[in-house]
């Protein structure tokens, strides 16, 4: 085992390496390995999501093996869940956690249900005393097809997801290791997933404790347009806001017109960091702890958070993402002497973690790409209020006068003593139990109800409508055999039609049931603890629906 490190260096990023579908995809993640091997400062942790071939899983290992010599792909699902987890220490253990709620079958188009989306964790060690361990949770919650107005019939199984995430999260923290939460949440800051995870878990999103004024979503979002500030640019999105998504420095957001201009031998194109920035927001993130700070001396606080790989592909001239990365480093801080613990085990900085370089910072222009066209901007503008649910908005401080970042100590402190503020945003209030969970799983569970009961009735009227096609054929008049065909086909593919609804009656949508049952008892036990759902584990809730009283977790 190496020295104990006093920072941790992480990386999260969502490679848009799907089979078939990603657009120079093996070009692409291959120049990610390559980038991920001479970054500075070298990573420790590494994230990867949509890596769905073991071809580009090796690529990338092949190019960071000297760095990163441990690593694990998750297999989930029928065609992979597209999760992998790189690491400079040895992976102790790992499991593929599946979401309960996952997408549908039958919107095949979209896969979700069909790489088993979830969450891999895992297990990593990296010094000799018994809590010096990391649990990482590399993540892709189910993305927002339907815009996240209020009738997204995907709401609720995003707000499941972080439900899992979240618990995931405080089982680990209670076994008094640094948990990391890493991956693309498809979700905007501040909204009720984001609370969820940020409030049912000991946990804090890296960037909001370096940029507490960061934005809550694109321009056009109405937790932004509150706030009343204007259209940011593109770099501020990046250096201040975090934008991972949607941005004009990302070329796979460009016009075909503006994509054709890039390519091999063709000049560099890039973008002027004052292009207004009305779409960019960020889905991608890291949450952490800060580890258990008496048994260790001290706990880990953020030191550093920014967007990264942002750079083009060295021939190509395309991002190397439909994603940015979000790079953060952790440093060890140490207890201040008036607080009493035991003496902190002696560490060593690692020869690698003498630099933090901010790798956020946007090209300079040769060629300036025109901004947003105005149609573009108005059609974002109808959007639904509720992107993804209500939001909770904050304070609407000068641009000029933006709150300064934490200190290390504070950060520590705020895990040890929080504040009065601080204690009432740790839990959540059971008005976000009633008005906002569970009318989602009471909306989506009307809604599964109805289906299942439609591809129910549809099995037995294709059942009746074969069984009558039949008999249509032992009556056929002699030398009409083409009727006789045309009824054994009907009756063929109308039951076989059938037979799949009715398997997906008896099967999945009673099984989403199940799991919509388990979440609503975990929500509304959660909603019924002391202090509305932040209680210790030792704390009983009532029962409902017949069960006995019971944990929320």
């Amino acid at each position: 085992m190496q020295d104990v490190p006093d920072e941790i260096n992480l990386v999260t990023l969502n490679c848009w390496g799907l089979k078939y579908i990603s657009k120079l995809r093996r070009e692409r993640l291959a120049e990610i390995g390559r980038q991920l091997a001479i970054a500075s400062p070298q990573p420790h942790i590494v994230a990867l999501q949509e890596c769905w071939t073991q071809e580009d899983y090796q690529s990338i290992r092949r190019q960071t093996r000297f760095i990163l010599p441990y690593a694990k792909f998750y297999h989930s699902g029928a065609f992979g869940g597209g999760l992998a987890i790189l690491s400079r220490w040895p992976i102790e253990a790992s499991t593929m956690h599946r979401y309960p709620l996952n997408g549908r079958p039958t919107a095949f188009w979209r896969g979700d249900w069909y790489v088993g989306k979830g969450v891999a964790c895992a297990r990593i060690r990296y010094g000799p005393a018994a809590k010096h361990v990391i649990e990482v949770f590399n993540t892709h919650t189910h993305a927002p097809y339907e815009g996240g107005k209020p009738d997204d019939s995907y709401l609720c199984h995003r707000t499941s997801q972080s439900w899992e995430v979240a618990k995931l999260l405080r089982g680990a923290a209670e076994r008094g290791h640094l948990v990391l939460a890493m991956g693309d949440f498809n979700m905007i800051p501040m909204s009720p997933e984001h609370q969820l995870i940020i409030s049912l878990a000991p946990v804090r999103d890296v960037w909001r404790v370096l940029h507490p004024d960061s934005s809550l979503g694109p321009a056009h979002h109405p937790a932004e347009v509150a706030r009343r500030r204007p259209v940011p640019t593109a770099e501020f999105n990046i250096r201040e806001n975090g934008a991972t998504s949607d941005g004009p420095d990302n070329t796979w957001r460009w016009s075909k017109a503006q994509q054709k201009l890039l390519g091999p031998g063709k000049h560099p194109v890039t973008v002027s960091p004052d292009t207004p920035d009305p779409l960019g927001k960020r889905l991608d993130y890291i949450f952490a702890g800060a580890g258990d700070i008496h048994a260790l001396g001290g706990g880990w606080v953020v030191k550093r958070a920014s967007v990264g790989m942002m750079m083009r592909h060295p021939e190509l001239g395309c991002s190397l993402s439909d994603h940015f990365a979000v790079e953060a480093t952790l440093a060890f801080h140490p207890l201040p002497q008036s607080q009493p613990s035991p003496p902190p085990p002696p560490r060593e900085s690692t020869s690698n973690n003498t630099t933090s370089s901010n790798r956020a910072s946007t090209p300079t222009a040769t060629t300036t790409l025109p901004p947003p066209s105005p149609k573009e901007t108005s059609n974002s503008k109808t959007d639904s209020a509720l992107h993804n649910g209500a939001y909770l908005e904050s304070p609407t401080p000068s641009l000029h006068n933006a709150p300064q970042s934490p200190s290390p100590t504070s950060q520590l402190t705020s895990f040890l003593h929080p504040s009065p503020s601080r204690e009432a945003a740790a839990t959540l209030p059971p008005s976000t139990y009633t008005t906002t969970i569970l009318p989602l799983i009471t909306t989506y569970t009307a809604r599964s109800h109805r289906q299942k009961s439609l591809r129910t009735t549809h099995f037995f009227l294709a059942l009746l409508a074969s069984l009558a096609c039949l008999v249509g054929v032992w009556f056929t008049p002699p030398g009409k055999n083409y009727i006789s065909f045309i009824l054994m086909l009907i009756s063929t593919l109308g039951l076989t039609a059938g037979t799949i609804d009715g398997l997906l009656a008896l099967l999945f949508f009673r099984a989403e049931l199940n799991a919509l049952r388990e979440f609503e008892w975990e929500v509304r036990n959660a909603a019924s603890l002391p202090g509305g759902g932040g209680g210790d584990e030792g704390d009983e809730g009532e029962g409902r629906d017949g069960d006995e009283g019971g944990r929320g977790w």
